[in-house]
This record gives structure tokens, C-alpha cells and sequence, in this order.
């Protein structure tokens, strides 16, 4: 992975002498402040997507995304993903923005903060110039790690009410970093987890991606209590349930732990 950050590093780097912000976004910053080395890294970038693929004309190039602002660029076998920083627009299915504006007119602090709060938790949401070492943090997140604690950015209400699966994220990241729920975050999701209408809104393939995120993680018992506690695990799996009622009681001889569950 050293050498995927000396790549990406490169890439930001150019994207600077462009003229443009270049630097690495969401989960390889977290990642470094938690002492990992992280799978991959994301650029974020003011330019826009044709701007991109000009400066990167020499380059292989994936432009799948980039109507969202997404160009993969492709170097030793590596993929560098540079997002257009941006502001959603509305969200009327629950799961994605209908449109995205892009921030290239704002300056380059205004940009970063405006992208930073469509992000779902705090300790998502920080940059990293890897050039000059400056890290851009407007919500807490270095500090919530401190903490080990999970946080939305800004209202956690909207933030679901925006994206349903970003429940079941938040469960998936409490049990891999075995970081706490902070109590406005676990109040909306008891308050919401009805509304992510599994197999409507999201669907189960997702659904499943971050059930096994949680089932292979450091503390997957701690994923499964918090679904149960929020209401989430009667959404997704509601034949879990009676596991816990008076019904599944075992024997106090040979199972003195209680239910089932």
C-alpha cells in the first residue's frame, strides 16, 4: 500500500500544480489517525471532471461516475478514484441524490467544508493535502477518534433521511473500530430504522455487504447487540427476534447465558 500512496500523492500533487486542490479524502485519513494502512485512497479535487480527464489525458482513465463528478485514474494497476468536490441535491428515494452541484466556484476552504457536511460521520469527513501535510477537519473527526466515538456530521436525522443504508453503516464502523454510539446518533437510528425498508429502499445485496462487514469484523458482537438495540435487526432480519423473547429461555443448568440470543 506504500506504493498506492506515493501514487495518489502524485496524482494530488499534479491536480496542484494545475492549479486545483488535490488531496486525499474520508477513509485513508481516518485510517491514518487510527494507525492503519488504508486499502485505498480517494482524491477530492475543485476541478471538474473535464478538467480532469484534460490533466490526466495521458493517462488510463474510468469515467463511469463522472456525471457525480468520479474520474478513476489507473496507474500501475492502481486505482486513484479524484471526485469533483460537491453539495447533493435532493434526495427523493432514500438512498441517492437526484443531482449534485459541484463546488469549483467557491474558495478552496468553502469547498472542502461544503463537501465535508454531505458526509455521514465525523470521522469520514477530514482531508489530508499529502503534499503540504495539512490535515482539514471542520467537524470534530480527529477528535472523535480520540474519543473512539461515532457522530454524524450535523443533524444524524437528515443523514439517514437522506441515505437509509447509512444506518447499517454506522453499525458496520462500531463494530470494526469497536468505537461507542454517540446518543443523538443512536437516537436516530431508533427513531429511523423502520424507514430503511429492506428491499424497497435498499436493497438486500447492499443490505447483505454490510451485514458480513459487520459479521467479519473485530467485535461482530457488538454489531449484532447494536442492531438489536436500535430496531434495525427486526427490519433486516426479523426472524432473529423470538431469539430473545421469554419463549427462547434455555436450560439454566446447561445454558445459564439466558435466551437464544
Amino acid at each position: 500500500m506504500a506504493n498506492a500512496r506515493k501514487i495518489a500523492t502524485a496524482v494530488a500533487r499534479r491536480l496542484q500544480k494545475h492549479g486545483h486542490i488535490g488531496v486525499f479524502a474520508g477513509g485513508c485519513v481516518r485510517d491514518r489517525f487510527l494507525g492503519v494502512t488504508p486499502k485505498d485512497f480517494d482524491v477530492a479535487t475543485n476541478a471538474t471532471p473535464e478538467q480532469v480527464l484534460a490533466i490526466f489525458q495521458r493517462d488510463t482513465v474510468l469515467t463511469v461516475g463522472a456525471a457525480f463528478g468520479v474520474v478513476i485514474v489507473v496507474r500501475q494497476g492502481v486505482q486513484i478514484e479524484i471526485a469533483t468536490l460537491r453539495g447533493d441535491g435532493q434526495y427523493s428515494d432514500g438512498r441517492r441524490p437526484e443531482s449534485v452541484v459541484f463546488l469549483s466556484h467557491l474558495s478552496a476552504l468553502e469547498a472542502l467544508k461544503g463537501d465535508a457536511a454531505r458526509r455521514d460521520l465525523t470521522i469520514n469527513a477530514m482531508f489530508e493535502d499529502p503534499v503540504s501535510g495539512d490535515i482539514h477537519d471542520f467537524f470534530g473527526g480527529q477528535d472523535d477518534i480520540k474519543n473512539r466515538v461515532l457522530r454524524a456530521v450535523g443533524d444524524a436525522g437528515e443523514r439517514f433521511t437522506e441515505d437509509r443504508l447509512r444506518m447499517l453503516r454506522v453499525v458496520r464502523f462500531a463494530a470494526k473500530l469497536g468505537f461507542a454510539v454517540e446518543a443523538n446518533l443512536m437516537a436516530a437510528l431508533k427513531k429511523h430504522a423502520p424507514d430503511i425498508k429492506a428491499g424497497v429502499i435498499v436493497s438486500w445485496e447492499r443490505i447483505a455487504k454490510e451485514l458480513e462487514g459487520v459479521l467479519i469484523s473485530k467485535a461482530p458482537v457488538v454489531g449484532l447487540e447494536l442492531l438489536m438495540q436500535t430496531g434495525l435487526m427486526a427490519e433486516i432480519l426479523p426472524e432473529m427476534m423470538p431469539m430473545t423473547s421469554l419463549a427462547a429461555m434455555q436450560d439454566p443448568y446447561w445454558h445459564p447465558e439466558g435466551t437464544a440470543w
